[in-house]
């Protein structure tokens, strides 16, 4: 979840900062999106918005992908600030404090509430957590079937953690490959090579394993997802210190959105049935949904490497704030959607009360976390060195 930079300030990219920055905030309001569509999600509005779909769909293929490219040149940056074992030391301190935290902290109450509007759970939290949600195990099978402890949203921070153990390895046997791999993918990717060939492993992955592994965020057996997230961590660390590359995604940034724009189009009317199903349709309208993440992916990063390289104080509050955001906002999310229910609000009353209550509650809590010492590791933050004026006021005379 670090932020990427080099050893120099003035070399820091400002753009990905952004780019985090805004994809974890369209996580919040895709959440609250999760209340009122037809997919699978821990709790259900009464309300059912089907024209809320297509505009989810719009950043449904990349916005986590894109958050696992700029996790992947995060990671090589930080790379040369650390050893590789002093590295995984910060890395696992960074994900795993949080992950366990969360996990037995801030997810409870998701499962709770999950149980107590499918099932009606009569007893109240604490007899949840000690019976069931502490139980190791699979509860309320078969419907809902919840392996609990549960990490839900927050199995983003596992997969990255994973993903950049498994590469710390590499590189440990191998320490050059980094460097090595990613001079010859920027010459493979010069030109138009950079719109397609990724366009084509992501749609390969789209084709033939999304059918057989479904998305499950279980880590184990995930194997569509893993190809997906991966491929994009992997795309982001060999490419980090390219600046040809990067400087081409600007290039040809709106070629990217132009085709992305065009592939969406064709993959919303494949999904919506107008046509006749076969093998054939299905077979594109994959093809264009993998080949539409990529485009995407290089659009965004392209228009944010052009327009958002200005630094602002809002960018630095928010580069430390958004990982504690990410951390709280579902919960927050599914508790006040749930004390919502049956109060007769429409959906518009209802979504509105829901996105100002998570955005002041990931406020309030990054506000409090800040400031106690003990708090900030257990959401990410890095523990603040005591300034020696400080020090020496509590030295005895």
């Amino acid at each position: 979840m670090s932020t990427p930079q080099q050893l120099s300030t003035s070399e820091r990219r400002i753009d990905l900062d952004w780019v985090r920055i805004l994809a974890f905030g369209l996580l919040i309001f895709y959440h609250v999106g999760m209340l009122y569509v037809s997919w699978a999600f821990h709790i259900k509005s009464v309300h059912r918005l089907s024209w809320l779909e297509p505009l989810m769909l719009v950043i449904n293929p990349w916005r986590l992908s894109l958050l696992f490219l700029v996790s992947g040149v995060a990671t090589r940056f930080m790379l040369g600030k650390y050893n590789l074992g002093a590295f995984v030391g910060a890395r696992s301190a960074r994900l795993l404090i949080p992950l366990i935290f969360g996990m037995f902290v801030i997810v409870p109450p998701q499962s709770y509430l999950q149980i107590v509007e499918s099932l009606g759970y009569p007893a109240g939290f604490a007899d949840f957590y000690l019976r069931h949600y502490l139980a190791f195990g699979a509860q309320f099978c078969p419907t809902p079937c919840i392996v609990l402890p549960t990490w839900n949203h927050l199995w983003f921070v596992v997969y990255l953690w994973v993903y950049t153990v498994a590469l710390v390895g590499v590189l440990w046997l191998w320490p050059v490959l980094a460097d090595r791999l990613g001079a010859r993918l920027a010459v493979l990717l010069a030109g138009p090579g950079l719109l397609v060939l990724p366009c084509l492993l992501f749609a390969a992955w789209r084709l033939f394993l999304f059918p057989v592994f479904p998305s499950t965020h279980a880590l184990f057996g995930d194997w569509y997802n893993h190809a997906d997230h991966a491929t994009a961590f992997l795309i982001g660390f060999l490419l980090a210190k390219e600046d040809s590359i990067w400087r081409d995604i600007e290039r040809q940034r709106w070629i990217a959105l132009a085709v992305a724009a065009s592939l969406f189009v064709v993959f919303i009317l494949l999904r919506a049935g107008l046509f006749e199903p076969s093998s054939m349709l299905r077979w594109f309208a994959s093809s264009a949904y993998g080949c539409y993440q990529w485009l995407a992916m290089a659009a965004v990063l392209g228009f944010a490497r052009r327009h958002f390289t200005a630094d602002r104080a809002v960018r630095r509050y928010l580069t430390d704030a958004i990982f504690p955001y990410y951390i709280v906002h579902q919960t927050a999310i599914i508790v006040i959607a749930h004390a919502l229910q049956g109060s007769g609000l429409s959906a518009g009353s209802e979504a509105f009360i829901v996105i100002a209550g998570t955005a002041l509650t990931c406020v309030v809590t990054y506000e409090m976390v800040r400031r106690i010492a003990w708090l900030r590791p257990l959401f990410g933050l890095r523990m603040e060195r005591r300034r020696p004026a400080a020090i020496a006021q509590q030295q005895p005379a």
